[in-house]
């Protein structure tokens, strides 16, 4: 722990066990710890498990993250794991809620999080866990953490270098690169949980690798003179980006191009701090009964589509890391991987789940303790995606909505059907062909925007008031729209 640091998290610590809630009936020892780890912003093959998986598809074969390796190695990979909005702060709060965020009261990046809000932590908290939140809150400009006995966080990005941290309500200087700062935060609670019988439940928040990506002493040399494997679809542009498509549209893919390479020494930097967690929970005795989770909020373009943003609905954006090991749960198998589509929605019915707790009827996901034990149990073909427009000037990615099957996907834009894509996931799966206006394609368009609207209904879709629009918005020029291509209707059976 760092010095400065030090003193007030002892004392945060200490007061602790006098407000905790009593424990529940059940015994302490079947329920188990659960540590939640979530980076921002990491690309679901920023792995370098997957990168040799992907073998001459990989983009950075020479990443190196042998701590996420070791964790995928000991528990349950899973190569279809989804966000239902591709944002940081949507995301993080489709976490805690198990609720899309057009019903949570997230829908954009500037809003606190609302403090009544039922979640996994308040009801696991009830049910006798202590909670705990560490590093990367990231709800706007909120100090409040909700749900949680204690808290080491900071505002808002924080910064990567000698993050001001508000420890249980209190601003804390601290030294050191942020996300080395919060593993001594966790590791500080994890070993004060040793002398209490009651369960915990600890997330820990990185803020690698969020951009302006800044790698600490140890890693800033790493990956010197390497570049990135680029992908099919690197001159393949966004419809809704007219003027960069214009000036790709044609132009031949080079083999490689240069990437940023300090997004890459921090996520091995962050690595790092995987394998202190591992270190602790091993030399504790507490690894046979703690469910590790590591996933990140958002994926990341990093030059597919033309584009490093997020937030729209292609796989790279979608598509996130979700890695899960619970040694006490024997079938669930070492090094196992799961195909099947799981969302973040599907996090907190699933820890609710593994500690005993009935999920309210209001969640929208389900858990995966069956997929995680390898039980045969039906499974979802599709879901629903949705993105609002927010105001980020930087960002010109208008509403969307979308369906993602097993191997399809329909993209709506809303208010601009002129930029719906449709495609093939089988045939094409780096979404290059727009399949939308062929009439090659009109079972298949037509089958995708019936499911469209069923699964719309099915989640209760809307826009909700509380999203954070662009101060042009509903001007002509501006991203606004509200049409959506009605879903033809079903053909008579023959």
């Amino acid at each position: 722990m760092r010095p400065l640091a030090r003193t007030v998290f002892a004392a945060a610590l200490a007061g602790l066990s006098s407000t905790l809630p009593s424990a529940a009936a059940s015994p302490e020892a079947a329920r188990p710890n659960i540590l939640f780890i979530i980076t921002d912003d990491q690309s679901y093959d920023a792995l370098s498990i997957v990168q040799r998986e992907q073998g001459a598809k990989g983009r950075f074969p020479w990443l190196q993250t042998p701590n996420l390796d070791r964790l995928a190695a000991e528990g349950v990979r899973f190569r279809n794991a989804f966000v239902v909005n591709s944002l940081c702060s949507p995301s993080r709060a489709v976490n805690l809620t198990g609720r899309y965020n057009h019903l949570n009261g997230i829908a954009s990046n500037f809003r606190p999080f609302p403090a009544a809000s039922v979640t996994h932590a308040t009801l696991l908290r009830a049910a006798g866990y202590t909670t705990a939140y560490v590093g990367k809150w990231h709800m706007g400009s909120q100090r409040e953490r909700p749900g949680f006995d204690f808290h080491a966080t900071y505002l808002g990005h924080g910064r990567y270098e000698n993050a001001p941290f508000i420890v249980d309500g209190t601003d804390t200087p601290t030294q050191g690169w942020v996300d080395d700062v919060a593993t001594d935060y966790a590791i500080a609670f994890i070993h004060r949980q040793t002398s209490s019988p009651k369960p915990w439940s600890l997330i820990l928040g990185f803020k690698t690798p969020h951009q302006p990506w800044e790698p600490p002493a140890r890693a800033k040399d790493l990956y010197t003179g390497e570049t990135a494997r680029t992908v099919p679809n690197f001159n393949t542009t966004p419809p809704y980006l007219q003027a960069r498509a214009q000036r790709r549209s044609g132009q031949p893919v080079p083999p490689t191009a240069p990437t940023n390479l300090d997004y890459f020494r921090c996520v091995k930097a962050m690595d790092d701090c995987v394998g202190r967690l591992l270190a602790t929970l091993d030399q504790a005795g507490l690894a046979e009964n703690t469910i590790v989770i590591f996933t990140s909020d958002n994926g990341v373009y990093l030059g597919a589509h033309a584009t490093g943003d997020k937030r729209s609905a292609y796989e790279e954006s979608l598509r996130v890391p979700l890695i899960v090991r619970y040694p006490a749960l024997r079938d669930a198998g070492r090094g196992r991987l799961v195909d099947e589509m799981v969302l973040n929605l599907d996090l907190a019915p699933s820890l609710l789940d593994f500690a005993g707790v009935p999920a309210p009827k209001a969640m929208q996901g389900r858990s995966w303790r069956p997929l995680l034990s390898g039980q045969p149990t039906p499974w979802r073909q599709s879901w629903f995606y949705e993105y609002f427009a927010e105001n980020q000037k930087s960002t010109p990615v208008p509403d969307i909505t979308a369906v993602r099957t097993t191997d399809a996907k329909l993209i709506c834009y809303r208010g601009h059907q002129q930029w719906n894509e449709l495609f093939d996931l089988t045939a094409d799966p780096y979404e290059m062909r727009n399949l939308y206006h062929d009439p090659a394609a009109v079972a298949l368009k037509a089958s995708m925007l019936r499911e469209h609207e069923r699964l719309a209904g099915e989640v209760a879709y809307g826009v909700p008031e509380f999203v954070d629009r662009p101060p042009n918005w509903g001007q002509p020029g501006s991203l606004a729209g509200t049409a959506v291509e009605p879903a033809p209707a079903a053909p008579d059976s023959p």
